[in-house]
């Protein structure tokens, strides 16, 4: 693995030298596409070709300390030399995981707002139920961390829980913290109308979408059609008798989004047309990624919304993520917004996945 980490280092490091010489060259200033082109891979090469070099240096200095240890007769320059070379092999495992890690691409999402969608899947009440803590779940871990926490649009249940709810978590990071939250939630625990103790099974989807920024999703208005009704629910707050509420449908791709929480079509509609545009830049990606992923022949785990991703299982205060095969014997805690445990060995196994990719 090492002498593969070696082969990809000189590779880049003939890119980057090749690249200078490039754009040193006065004529290829004629061409500014291909300026800020070359700009912009020098800058992202230049971290890695310190590391690199930094990493040989400290291979040279293991070499003499090792040359010391094995020609000289000083038993106390050996000693000196035997500690020189523990501390340098320790920098040198230290400064190779650095390079691995700086050969991931940066996620271009990464500090972005996110969106989040939570909808009642399979099993009636007790689904919608769920989705209800589920927002109360990841609302706490979002105030915990300083982020901010905004209801974008809801559809409250007959029995206090939400057939769906979409919300913003703003913040930096945050698209970073939560976007490995996609998936099917699964409950299992006995319902309060069950008589008998049965546990029963229900799930709810997540969907974690960047924010996306008006520049990046171009939406023409003849690609949408919007539609102006009055607001309906089971007597939320704002239901009132105008024609407040707003439903867009984006007619290329067939996406509807709905909202009628404000009181204003004006607000309606800003809220509805963010959704939209951060479920097109999603589709988006999740187009790129399936034609990379077609390309690699085997097909990565991703996080996708229709694959099972974590189980929730009341009676044995457990929680199980599938992805990872982590069980946590802690689901009060998570439920009550300490997210951590979870969330970090997920990104500690995307970040091993994408290393793995960036040596291909």
């Amino acid at each position: 693995m090492l002498n593969d980490l070696k082969e990809k280092m000189y590779e880049l490091l003939s890119q980057y030298e090749r690249l200078k010489e490039e754009v040193a060259k006065p004529e290829v200033y004629q061409d500014a596409e291909r300026v800020k082109s070359v700009s912009k891979r020098l800058r992202e090469l230049e971290k890695v070709v310190d590391l690199f070099r930094q990493y040989q240096s400290i291979e040279k200095e293991i070499d003499e300390y090792r040359a010391i240890i094995g020609s000289d007769d000083d038993e106390e320059l050996i000693e000196i030399a035997r500690q020189g070379l523990d501390e340098a092999e320790e920098k040198l495992t230290k400064t190779e995981e650095e390079l691995r890690y700086a050969l991931v691409p940066a996620d271009p999402y990464e500090d972005r707002n996110v969106i989040m969608e939570i909808r009642a899947g399979t099993g009636g009440d007790e689904a919608t139920l769920f989705a209800g803590e589920l927002f109360r779940m990841y609302e706490r871990y979002a105030t915990e961390n300083g982020y901010k926490v905004r209801v974008l649009s809801s559809h409250e249940s007959e029995v206090g829980g939400f057939k769906e709810i979409i919300f913003s978590v703003e913040g930096k990071g945050a698209f970073s913290r939560l976007k490995h939250e996609s998936g099917v939630h699964r409950v299992q625990r006995v319902p309060v109308t069950e008589s008998s103790g049965r546990i029963h099974t229900s799930a709810v989807t997540v969907a974690v979408l960047p924010e996306a920024e008006e520049v990046e999703v171009d939406i023409k208005s003849e690609d949408i059609e919007v539609d102006v009704f009055r607001a309906s629910g089971p007597g939320g707050q704002h239901v009132n008798v105008t024609d407040s509420a707003v439903r867009i449908t984006h007619l290329p791709t067939g996406i509807v989004v709905s909202c009628q929480d404000e009181r204003s079509q004006h607000q309606n509609r800003a809220k509805a047309m963010s959704i939209l545009r951060a479920r097109l830049l999603d589709l988006r990606q999740r187009e790129q990624m399936e034609e990379r992923a077609s390309k690699r022949r085997d097909q990565i785990k991703t996080g996708d919304r229709s694959e099972r991703v974590r189980t929730y299982n009341f009676p044995q205060n457990r929680v199980t993520d599938h992805r990872i095969n982590l069980t946590l014997y802690s689901l009060d805690s998570i439920l009550a917004g300490d997210l951590d445990p979870l969330i970090e060995p997920l990104i500690i196994e995307d970040r091993k996945r994408k290393m793995e990719e960036a040596m291909e």
